[in-house]
């Protein structure tokens, strides 16, 4: 198994229930793509030192298991994904970063 994780940043405050929204229409993408093993989703617990992060703080935490390379290629592929991408974007700007890895 590999393990997608995101690490979400959005540029401005988002309202707790839009942050749910965000959370469950990728978690919805992604399930729909047929390639996700598991699926899990936190809000980031905000700390006075995530205002000296060197990149920036976290918004939100998603983390996606797949069965393999395979999978994890076509997840970037996924129809929806890119719709899902360019609406929230227009609504909230933010930014991603992400690791692949082997379950911790």
């Amino acid at each position: 198994m590999i393990h997608h994780t995101m690490i979400v940043s959005f540029d401005n405050t988002v309202p707790e229930a839009e942050l749910d929204q965000f959370l469950k229409d990728i978690e919805q993408v992604m399930r729909d793509s047929g390639q996700v093993r598991t699926f899990s989703a936190e809000h980031h617990i905000r700390v006075p030192a995530d205002d000296h992060s060197p990149v920036f703080a976290a918004t939100a935490i998603v983390q996606i298991g797949v069965a393999g390379l395979d999978a994890l290629n076509a997840l970037f592929l996924a129809p929806g994904i890119e719709e899902h991408i360019r609406r929230w974007q227009a609504r909230h700007p933010y930014k991603v970063v992400w690791a692949n890895h082997e379950p911790l």
